[in-house]
């Protein structure tokens, strides 16, 4: 660790030693992103509480600061490529709630969805009980989405079934063929696109969690089953995962609030 950085008392880090070893945890500099990973916005030096959610939304900051929390963690920050510079709108009512109350926003985006123990993907593997057999995106060393196997096969009526129980949403299942599923694919978020990358490793299932126009016709006309879970429902666990372990390694409280999110 940096020297300089200091541990505080039991419960309470300075904000710059955790921001650091989240940013090392995660290797966030080895990503080129559409959005800055780490710290956002600064706000208070000392952190006890850490509120995690999906998205830094309205809803999340202000409940983050009814929450008494000094840090906001999120997968989905500020500041995306593309978009407008000026702070009006949304934008400027977000941040004036954060600094208003001294929060500090914190976000991971890809360093997030590909980390081997806390990332999206994995966080997802481990809740449907799928077991990794390697990543979607071969010879990528940092490959966003990965391969795997169902326990037992399964009917792609069943699967849908599974993701339906545990993510507590209803995914929207596209059937490309009638053969049990075994071997599946998966990528959380906006990945539909990546169903290119499931088709050439010839899995059954491809999941992640939105869908567009032309996956409809890629899945039926290369008879693979698609599902559409949801990008909030599939990115919950990476965040959370985190927030539990910045709570034991440092001793802070952490609470995870889910804004509801039907995409």
């Amino acid at each position: 660790m940096t020297a300089g950085l200091r541990f505080l008392e039991n419960g309470m880090v300075d904000r710059n030693t955790l921001v650091e070893y989240c940013n090392n945890l995660l290797a966030a500099d080895a990503f080129q992103d559409y959005c800055p990973n780490g710290l956002q916005v600064e706000g208070k030096e000392e952190v006890r509480r850490i509120v995690t959610g999906v998205t830094a939304s309205q809803a999340m900051v202000d409940a983050a600061a009814a929450a008494g929390a000094d840090m906001l963690l999120v997968h989905h920050g500020y500041f995306w490529k593309g978009e407008a510079a000026a702070i009006v709108g949304i934008k400027q009512r977000r941040l004036k709630a954060l600094l208003a109350s001294d929060l500090n926003l914190l976000a991971y985006h890809l360093p997030l969805d590909v980390h081997a123990e806390l990332g999206n993907n994995v966080q997802l593997a481990k809740l449907l009980g799928w077991r990794i057999t390697g990543p979607l995106e071969l010879g990528n060393p940092r490959s966003v989405g990965l391969e795997g196997e169902l326990n037992e096969p399964q009917s792609g009526k069943q699967l849908a079934q599974s993701l339906a129980a545990a993510l507590h949403r209803e995914p929207m299942f596209i059937a490309g063929h009638q053969r049990p599923v075994k071997r599946i694919a998966w990528c959380t978020g906006a990945a539909q696109g990546y169903i290119d990358k499931a088709i050439a490793l010839g899995v059954d299932a491809f999941v992640t969690g939105e869908i567009s126009e032309p996956t409809v016709h890629a899945a039926r006309e290369n008879g693979i089953h698609f599902y559409a879970a949801g990008h909030h429902a599939t990115e919950r666990y990476g965040v959370q995962a985190l927030g539990e372990h910045l709570a034991q390694h440092f001793g802070l409280q952490h609470q995870f609030i889910d804004m509801d999110n039907p995409v």
